[in-house]
């Protein structure tokens, strides 16, 4: 049993010594790399990466978008890019430029949209490393990475292969189930010594178009609570709008097609304390 975790450990050592040479060697000048995160899937941690990633943008920000859910890409279709494809130049990748905003996803890569990526986990972190290393990313202000659900294998590699991450964003949603789950996200950032920025909790309510009422539909305050809990900070509430959901499904980016949105305003709220968190903070 001994032999075994030494190995593990000189194996894990090795690995980070890689990665790091990679990042020494990159060309990049890429300013703060944040990780989007929860503790389950069906959040919005997407549809949260890709507005924040947009909202920062429109402000004037160089912005790389890192989609690193191999499983289930789905920022090129949010993004309405699907059926364009990533090509290479001087043996590294071109993302797919939106605006001040560049994309890499595996979902660009594939030949088709419904091929399945049946890869264990050494393959998966090979190809976020080459995401991180390979991508001519050029000079961003912030590199931000979608992360699939859990504490696996792929938040593992990204953390590493970001060889400094300057911080991250956990997403939950109003209810206890989730706040449960979120609370392994954050316990994931504590013992890798990742600086958390904020929490943003997702789906908050919803107001009714007939009679202007607010319903709570995924209960109420789970966010603040796990906020509170674990003396993080609460970037915002973004509430339930079937717009958000019409965008996605067309790929027209929604703080972009929804200005006047209440949603968009909440996303623009978010954003602002996102960047005082930063300042405050350091990172």
């Amino acid at each position: 049993m001994a032999k075994i975790e030494r190995e593990n450990m000189k194996h894990s050592k090795n690995e980070s010594n890689q990665i790091k040479d990679f990042a020494e060697e990159s060309p990049h000048q890429i300013g703060k790399k944040i990780i989007v995160l929860s503790g389950k899937g069906g959040v919005g941690k997407s549809t949260v990466s890709v507005n924040l990633a947009l909202a920062l943008s429109l402000k004037g920000f160089k912005v790389g978008l890192l989609d690193i859910d191999l499983h289930g890409p789905s920022i090129p279709t949010m993004l309405g890019i699907v059926s364009q494809r990533i090509t290479s130049k001087d043996k590294r990748l071109e993302p797919i430029r939106i605006g001040n905003m560049k994309v890499m996803s595996i979902g660009l890569l594939l030949e088709r949209s419904d091929s399945a990526i049946i890869w264990r986990g050494p393959l998966k972190g090979k190809m976020i490393e080459q995401f991180v290393r390979d991508t001519n990313w050029g000079e961003l202000d912030y590199l931000i990475a979608d992360c699939p659900p859990g504490t696996g294998d792929e938040l593992i590699t990204i953390t590493r292969a970001m060889d400094n991450t300057n911080g991250a964003v956990i997403v939950s949603t109003p209810q206890i189930v989730s706040s449960v789950d979120v609370s392994k996200s954050i316990t994931f950032c504590t013992q890798l010594n990742i600086p958390i920025i904020g929490l943003i909790e997702n789906m908050s309510s919803f107001r009714c178009p007939n009679c202007n009422t607010e319903l709570n539909i995924f209960a109420q305050g789970g966010g603040k609570k796990i906020a509170d809990q674990y003396k993080i900070e609460l970037l915002g509430s973004i509430p339930i709008d079937p717009d958000i959901v019409k965008s996605c499904d067309s790929g027209k980016p929604y703080v972009h097609f929804y200005p006047e949105s209440s949603a968009t305003k909440e996303f623009a709220h978010v954003t602002t304390r996102f960047l005082e968190q930063i300042k405050r903070s350091e990172l």
